[in-house]
């Protein structure tokens, strides 16, 4: 009897953490899907997001749907490729609902080369997130390597599609994730709801993995002001007629009201469901007086320094070994400690019971009821939990043009530019691209290299402009050396090419020398002897002439001396007649009114000769 109520308090125990999942509201993420043809089939189709792959968050994705002709479950391998031909569209499989796993069937449809797996229901209902298995189930190594996006359509679609091609027609679908995430401003608001367990499993492992690879990036958004992040933690209450059971004691704190599953699931070995809760409340409360110091980005480091130097194994998972960590990291412990005041005391916890009512979903956000989630801008994260996965994610809740340079890393690009270019403009000669691959997908944008800046659409045309424009491919203009010589088409002041002197042609593919003798441009004279040479000519008279380029002609040598001696006499003469003409007008002109002006004024103090004295009467008033 008393094994028995053990049985029963274990299966009680189970009832009552099975419900703590099951009477959440459950939110379906979706995207769109945007059949283009057949024409029958134009329209846009609601699709759940599978939780498991990488959606392309913030991208779209056009493709070809193939219905295979045998193994349409996809439960196994297939002996054929669905791998797209260079320029064509990427596939995707269509496959039924049924038989086996969500997961090994996106897995055989990725191995089998197809871009993305469409599953279709087989019955009439609501959409379902397709989800990875259940822990017992959740070894399997495919699991962390399905990178292609998946989504399950409804019954009634994924009939016509099969109809559609039945038929032969060709069915091109678009997968539209751009409005999967709010993106309303230049912040992302994002929260991970996670667990401090590390024994429960792969899910627990592959939690862990993301945080240590993914605080870089964190705490580069959260540094920068980029983003605001908060960490959760779900905890569960015991049930009221329970509270005093052996289950109830070794799984909550404080009277029942927070527990969490023994990790182990073994009620007689190793930590309790308690110890996990106080470590997550420690962790809770870390983050608490970490952000109001105004550093929350220090959960990241002590979150993975503690599952490093603190892990179940080694019997280090307690207070101690997380002390210790907490100094490390110069976050007050004291502020901690008063946090998480005593799990033993029949109060509430002000930390845990916000994280609680927490997990009540609100607007478009669902219950949390699985571990790990992410909710991202109040909408829960559905994919694989990798770190180029969710750093896209995040990105894709930016508004557009607002995003910090970390989602333009190489980290999150989409690689469409390996393909085809992305059918965007490039110059191979000078390796120049206009294809620029983002997390949203790839763009054709115009580049600027080494300073020079392109212009043009970035698909059909790019062109290089300003002063270094010809330091690159000679700005796409023609040039060639010849016999030592070097001509160009290029030219820094100008935005196009122009054949040098010399020269005839479009100055981009050809400039053909110009043959100035036969075409009588230059050297005509008669007694000028032309000899055509590449982008110019040499002329040269007979009867020792000398030529003279800018008048065409050709003249004596000694003429030349004669003129030119000729010519300096003339001037020299010029001078002297000037200035003896200078003489004569100061002689004549200049003295004569020099003379006249003195003499007036030496009449006024004395008289000349030829002037009678002038009395020199003054008036005298009446005294």
């Amino acid at each position: 009897m008393r094994e028995m109520g053990k049985k029963l308090g274990l299966l009680a125990w189970v009832w009552f953490m099975l419900c703590g999942f099951c009477v959440g509201r459950f939110v379906v993420e979706k995207n769109s899907l945007k059949v283009s043809s057949p024409s029958a089939l134009n329209g846009v189709y609601e699709c759940a997001i599978g939780n498991f792959g990488v959606p392309q968050y913030g991208g779209t994705m056009v493709g070809t749907v193939v219905y295979p002709k045998a193994n349409h479950k996809a439960c196994n391998d297939f002996d054929i490729s669905f791998k797209s031909k260079p320029g064509g569209l990427p596939t995707f499989l269509l496959a039924d609902r049924g038989d086996c796993y969500f997961t090994l069937k996106a897995w055989n449809a990725q191995k089998a080369g197809a871009a993305a797996i469409l599953v279709a229901d087989d019955k009439v209902e609501p959409l379902i997130t397709m989800d990875t298995p259940e822990e017992e189930n959740a070894k399997a190594e495919y699991l962390q390597n399905i990178t292609i996006p998946s989504a399950l359509i409804s019954k009634s679609l994924g009939d016509s599609i099969r109809k559609a091609l039945s038929i032969g027609e060709m069915v091109n679908i678009n997968l539209d994730w751009t409005e999967a995430l709010p993106h309303p401003d230049e912040r992302v608001e994002y929260e991970f709801w996670t667990n401090s367990n590390d024994e429960c499993g792969p899910k627990c492992e592959s939690q862990i993995d993301f945080v240590k690879n993914f605080k870089g990036a964190a705490q580069i958004l959260e540094k920068k002001g980029y983003s605001q992040f908060t960490p959760h933690y779900i905890t569960w209450y015991c049930p009221e007629a329970f509270i005093f059971s052996k289950q109830c004691k070794s799984q909550c704190i404080n009277h029942g009201r927070y527990c969490a599953p023994d990790p182990e699931q073994d009620f007689n070995r190793g930590y309790d469901g308690k110890d996990v809760v106080v470590q997550n409340l420690r962790q809770a409360c870390f983050f608490k007086v970490a952000n109001e110091s105004g550093k929350p980005w220090l959960w990241w480091d002590y979150v993975t320094d503690f599952a490093i130097r603190c892990p179940m194994k080694e019997k280090k998972y307690n207070e101690e070994c997380s002390n210790q960590v907490i100094k490390s990291l110069d976050v007050d412990l004291k502020k901690i400690e008063n946090c998480v005041g005593d799990p033993s005391a029949d109060v509430d916890n002000p930390v845990l019971k916000a994280e609680q009512d927490a997990q009540i979903g609100k607007g478009t956000r669902g219950d949390v009821t699985i571990l790990p989630t992410l909710v991202i801008n109040n909408r829960q994260y559905r994919g694989k939990l990798d770190k180029v996965a969710v750093l896209k994610a995040i990105c894709a809740g930016f508004e557009e043009t607002t995003e910090p340079a970390i989602c333009l890393s190489e980290d999150i690009e989409t690689n469409e530019c390996l393909h085809n270019n992305g059918g965007c403009w490039q110059d191979k000669a000078a390796n120049v691209t206009a294809c620029k691959d983002t997390f949203r997908g790839r763009v054709c944008e115009c580049p600027v290299v080494q300073g020079v800046k392109f212009v043009g659409d970035g698909y059909t045309h790019c062109e290089a402009t300003g002063a270094l424009r010809c330091e690159i491919n000679n700005g796409g203009c023609w040039k060639k050396t010849h016999d030592g010589a070097t001509y160009s088409a290029c030219a820094d002041n100008s935005k196009d090419c122009k054949c040098p002197q010399g020269f005839k042609g479009d100055g981009i593919n050809t400039c053909d020398d110009v043959d100035e003798c036969k075409e009588k441009i230059a050297c005509q004279c008669p007694e000028c002897k032309c000899k055509n040479t590449w982008g110019s000519y040499e002329c040269s008279c007979s009867g020792g002439l000398l030529y003279m380029q800018e008048h065409d002609t050709c003249i004596s040598k000694d003429g030349k001396t004669e003129v030119s001696w000729s010519f300096i006499w003339i001037i020299i003469l010029g001078l002297a007649a000037a200035g003896v003409g200078g003489y004569a007008i100061y002689k004549y002109r200049i003295r004569r009114y020099m003379d006249s002006e003195i003499r007036a004024i030496m009449a006024q103090y004395m008289p000349l000769d030829n002037q009678g004295e002038i009395p020199n009467h003054v008036s005298h008033g009446n005294v």
